[in-house]
This record gives structure tokens, sequence and C-alpha cells, in this order.
């Protein structure tokens, strides 16, 4: 069964830094892509980050140079580094996981497996 845990979230003042993690396990981590996901209350799943199977990351508009992806294969975490936050930036923020990527990586309905998400306030 496939289980993605993150941790990390709370509140921060505007212009501080929050890592988030994101525990995976029930599958090959090594053979998937990960993203990280936002939602506001109102609106859609916003992909933040994505890193593929290769190790290439990719950042939405909004969050580069802020924001850093990064993985720990051998434990099978995700990172989300954020730095310099806004108050745009509080949302509940997902982690996201797929073996194959079906379709962007910012699109949610790309991934089948996510996370309960965990709170970022700014």
């Amino acid at each position: 069964q496939v289980q993605l845990v993150e941790s990390g979230g709370g509140s921060v003042q505007a212009g501080g830094s929050l890592r988030l993690s994101c525990a995976a396990s029930g599958y090959t981590y090594n053979r998937s892509c990960m993203a990280w996901f936002r939602r506001v209350p109102g609106l859609e799943r916003e992909g933040v980050a994505g890193i593929g199977i290769d190790g290439r990351t990719a950042y939405a508009d909004s969050v580069k140079g802020r924001f850093t992806i990064s993985q720990d294969k051998a434990k099978s975490i995700v990172y989300l580094q954020m730095s310099s936050l806004e108050p745009e930036d509080t949302a509940i923020y997902y982690c996201a996981a797929d073996s194959t990527v079906r379709g962007p990586w910012n699109r949610p309905t790309s991934f089948r497996y996510w996370g309960q998400g965990t709170q970022v306030t700014v």
C-alpha cells in the first residue's frame, strides 16, 4: 500500500523559511516521480515543484528562486525547502507520487498517490 506522509508545516513570519518532508513507502521510490502541490481553500491544487526519476527538477514561476525540491533516495524522502516565504504561500501543501506521470508534472491528475497534506501559514 502506497503511503506518503508529509511533515514540517507550521506558521512562520514573512521572509522566513520552512522545510517540508514527505516520507514515502509501499512502492519503489527510486522509480517514481515526486511533486509538491499546494491548495488554497476555494482554489484548485497548484503544482509547486517536481522532481523526476532522473533527478531533474521543475518549479512554478511563483516559487522559482525561493523553493528547492530535493530527495534522499536512500530514505525515500522528498523535501521542499521554502525560503523568503510570502503570505501568498499560505496553503495546504501536498506530496504526490507516481511511477509514471500521466501528464504535465504540475497537473494533479498526473499523479495517483497523495499525502494527507500539511498546513503552511505565512
